[in-house]
């Protein structure tokens, strides 16, 4: 078993920047991605970001170029900065960790961190 834990959500002005952390631990093997994912207001959980072992990333069309996703393998941990924080940014986002090469799949989830950008 394995349980990621989110950090770093908070208040941001819009155009503003925050840093997202999510650290997992428990039964950890390798290879394993990791990703982020985001769900509120009434929405389905969506796809942000994520990172294979080998570091390729995948970004959502609505991030691409703001957000910036990586890894610490000796840490387990998977950051997610995000720039230009638009009002429809605004969401809990979840961290995925996924055993094997891709994202794709069942997985072990955080809680969720929150994040409210202002305008």
């Amino acid at each position: 078993q394995v349980q990621p834990v989110e950090s770093g959500g908070g208040l941001v002005q819009a155009g503003g920047s925050l840093r997202l952390s999510c650290v997992a631990s428990g039964s950890i093997s390798n290879p394993y991605a990791m990703g982020w994912y985001r769900q509120g207001s009434g929405r389905a959980r969506e796809f942000v970001a994520s990172i294979t072992a080998s570091g390729s990333t995948e970004y959502a069309d609505s991030v691409r170029g703001r957000f910036t996703i990586s890894r610490d393998n000796d840490k387990n941990t998977v950051s997610l900065q995000m720039n230009g924080l638009k009002t429809d940014d605004a969401d809990v986002y979840y961290c995925k960790y996924k055993p094997g090469p891709t994202i794709h799949g069942f997985g072990f989830w955080g809680q969720g961190t929150q994040v409210t950008v202002s305008s």
